[in-house]
């Protein structure tokens, strides 16, 4: 299993595991209301902030997971992740988010493009799995501009409070064809 230092994109991004002086950067990505939500803990200050950084370490050290901050002129403008490895069916899950200003400029496809590649290259994995909510049009958009198919639906997967909502399941193969152009 080759587990890269960094990985470069053709937009001019590059991905790095998070590092502690991240802190900063992840506590204020993670500010806004829907952000907090989906993390399912709190990450205000910097301390919590370097909790989850850790957190992510440990993932990595594990062969558990990836997670990896895309990064522009050293600043991070979001986050792309394979994580639950599963080395005996070679399959993961994909997550992904970016900071607000980073926000419909690409930065998250971007990032997955290049985590793909990696996944099936380096760990050898061959399904890539992701869900959004289907009233999230924009994760929809990062997930198909990254080769990822749509697959269906999970009728009231998620629960935030005391709303439940359905999710469209994505999935991209490393014998898809996108992986060869």
């Amino acid at each position: 299993m080759r587990d890269a230092a960094e990985l470069l994109t053709t937009e001019g991004l590059s991905l790095r595991p998070w590092r502690p002086d991240d802190a900063p950067a992840v506590r204020r990505a993670f500010a806004p209301a829907e952000m907090a939500r989906q993390v399912g803990r709190p990450v205000t200050t910097t301390a919590e902030a370097s909790e989850w950084i850790a957190d992510r370490e440990d993932e990595r050290k594990a062969g558990s997971g990836y997670t990896w901050a895309v990064v522009r002129g050293g600043a991070a403008l979001g986050s792309v992740a394979v994580t639950s490895v599963d080395h005996v069916h070679n399959t993961g899950w994909v997550s992904y988010w970016t900071t607000e200003t980073a926000r419909g400029t690409g930065v998250a496809a971007a990032g997955l493009r290049v985590l793909a590649r990696w996944a099936f290259g380096g760990l050898g994995l061959h399904r890539l799995e992701l869900g959004h909510r289907t009233n999230n049009p924009a994760s929809c958009t990062v997930a198909v501009r990254a080769g990822f198919a749509v697959e269906g639906i999970e009728r009231n997967k998620l629960r935030y409070g005391d709303v439940r909502y359905d999710v469209e399941r994505h999935a991209r193969l490393a014998t898809d064809d996108v992986n060869f152009d």
